[in-house]
């Protein structure tokens, strides 16, 4: 029994038929297997008609009775074979279709996971969806439908060699035959492949003005704006209707050909057999065999045909999966990266000012909401001018986050903001995504972000399932979950923006004195206009205009500055209007 999925490997995203071939290339086992099955199979079925031909010479024109029977046993034994061979057949197709699905799954997953926000900015959400659902699907049916190539091959090649033997008109007519078939259908499949990539590009584009839609329903209502994205969206069915109408034209037009042409030449071949029987240069049974061997000839010319169609949308799809696979990160890592330093670390901003100190909560109060967002991106390297650094606390050796790898920074700093989400799964998951918390550690955190009372209140605790986005959760719900799962991960620095800035006033003392509990002797910025928050921190920066202006308790700040002072009050009055 083999499992799924199997281990991904390095995809070869230099195109979309490199693509293919290095998934070709790393199921080869199971693609070989299949191929061997299905050569096997339709052997079975060619060599039926030449059992069946030979027995009705032997038995009803030779009257030979032992010789019957010795037939009949060699097509009872084919046809028992080809009954057990259908299953492994339809086992080893279903096993390529999911290998291959899982394999691109996880390729587009792990570069989309490596990718983050560089992904987003430039992919539009309708492309990654589809490239996660309908691309997958045709590269699946395209590995699930190859191994008919080769059965097709064994097929028509020893059809081929059987009418030989028996009249060689018939086995050049076949040999000369089915590649001119194959060779009429390359236009249409050269048209399917344009009218699909355009269709495609379509879907994807109505995609992403669905998602933009449901995401912005509530906003739209507030301006009015729905008629007018609903129009919007409307136009763009109809064109992607459009699209999709010449792709089932083409489509449509190749199935006409698949079917036309296998059945002339079937047409053909018995009439042809026919004259010949009846001129005596043909027995009944080897007339009999010659339409089961035409038979299976137009069954393998059909699935030729459909192989074909099939990689024609496979390589589109491809096309689109190796479009994400071949996205550069727009922070790549240093080409020689950096020792990184010892903990403890500062955290320093030269453009703001702003340093984290190590081991300690620092506050940080912008005037300009706007601000905050930026040097926290800074912080934890999410952009292009990032010039943040980690300076060493024993020796004071700073290194720019810029000169360590991705992997090293993440695994540091933390920047949790109100931007992220929940993603759909058990809660228990979401919370400890590599299943390494104990429940004890879970309500530990889970307390801290006065989150325990949303667990009691889900239907089944930690292991609710948590729909897209945890839409289920009011916003300070989820804003408290997103808390607890920062807490969760236990980082060396933490940079929250506005943990607290959906709660009520109640929540919000909770959380502010259980955080400063629980990240206690941690590094940790608090990005906040919170006095509840601001109380519990050990030292406020007050950023004005993008630089630090001010520094000291948030008591001594209140008292000495004025223009802090003014930004605090005015978010507490600002959160108090019901």
């Amino acid at each position: 029994m083999r499992h799924l999925p199997e281990p991904p490997g390095v995809p070869d995203h230099r195109s979309a038929r490199r693509f293919l071939l290095w998934l070709a290339r790393r199921q080869w086992r199971s693609l070989t297997w299949a191929s061997l099955t299905t050569g096997a199979f339709t052997a079975c079925t060619v060599l039926s008609a030449a059992a069946l031909g030979a027995a009705i010479d032997s038995g009803l024109t030779d009257g030979d009775a032992g010789a019957l029977l010795f037939w009949v046993g060699i097509l009872t034994v084919l046809v028992l074979a080809s009954v057990g061979l259908l299953h492994l057949l339809h086992r080893a197709q279903a096993f390529n279709w999911y290998a291959s699905s899982y394999r691109t799954v996880q390729s587009v997953t792990d570069r989309s996971v490596h990718l983050g926000p560089t992904l987003t900015r430039r992919l539009p959400s309708g492309e990654v969806v589809a490239v996660g659902t309908d691309d997958i699907d045709q590269i699946g049916d395209f590995y699930e439908m190859s191994a008919m190539v080769p059965g097709s091959v064994v097929s028509i090649a020893v059809a081929s060699a059987l009418m030989l033997t028996s009249h060689v008109t018939f086995g050049v007519v076949v040999l000369v035959a089915v590649p001119l078939i194959m060779l009429s259908t390359l236009p249409l499949l050269n048209a399917l492949s344009d009218r699909q990539e355009r269709q495609r590009d379509r879907q994807a584009e109505l995609t992403t003005i669905a998602s933009d839609l449901v995401a912005g329903l509530r906003v739209l209502r507030g301006v009015g704006g729905e008629r007018t994205v609903g129009r919007r969206y409307r136009d763009e069915s109809q064109r992607v209707r459009a699209a999709g109408v010449r792709v089932g034209w083409a489509d449509a037009a190749l199935q006409a050909v698949r079917e036309l042409l296998p059945g002339l030449l079937l047409v053909g071949i018995v009439w042809y057999g026919a004259r010949l029987a009846l001129a005596g240069e043909l027995t009944v049974g080897e007339l009999v065999a010659f339409y089961g061997y035409t038979t299976t000839l137009g069954g393998a010319v059909r699935y030729l045909t459909v192989t074909a169609t099939a990689y024609v949308s496979a390589r589109v799809s491809a096309d689109r999966v190796v479009g994400v696979l071949s996205l550069d990160h727009d922070h790549p890592d240093p080409a020689h990266p950096a020792r990184a330093p010892e903990a403890p670390c500062d955290l320093r901003d030269p453009v703001s000012g702003v340093t984290v100190t190590a081991e300690r909560a620092i506050g940080v109060v912008c005037a300009d909401p706007s601000d905050a967002t930026v040097i926290a991106e800074r912080l934890g390297r999410y952009r292009e001018d990032e010039d943040a650094e980690l300076v060493e606390r024993a020796t004071g050796r700073a290194v720019r986050l810029r000169d360590l790898p991705r992997r090293t920074v993440r695994e540091r700093v933390l920047v949790a903001t109100n931007d992220a989400h929940l993603l759909s799964g058990r809660l228990r998951d979401e919370l400890s995504p590599d299943g390494g918390l104990s429940d004890e550690r879970l309500a530990r955190v889970i307390d801290a972000a006065h989150a325990d009372d949303v667990v009691r209140q889900s239907s089944r605790g930690l292991d609710t399932v948590v729909t897209e986005r945890g839409r289920e959760y009011s916003g300070g719900q989820q804003q408290r979950l997103r808390l607890a799962r920062a807490l969760a991960l236990d980082p060396e620095i933490l940079v929250l923006v506005e943990p607290a800035s959906a709660v009520d006033a109640h929540s919000e003392a909770a959380i502010a004195e259980r955080l400063a509990a629980e990240r206690g002797g941690r590094t940790t910025a608090l990005f906040t206009t919170s006095p509840l928050l601001l109380a519990h921190t050990d030292h406020v920066l007050f950023v004005q205009e993008g630089r630090v202006s001010a520094q000291g308790t948030h008591a001594e700040l209140l008292a000495d500055v004025p223009d802090y002072a003014a930004t605090v009050l005015r978010a507490m009055a600002t959160e108090e209007i019901p």
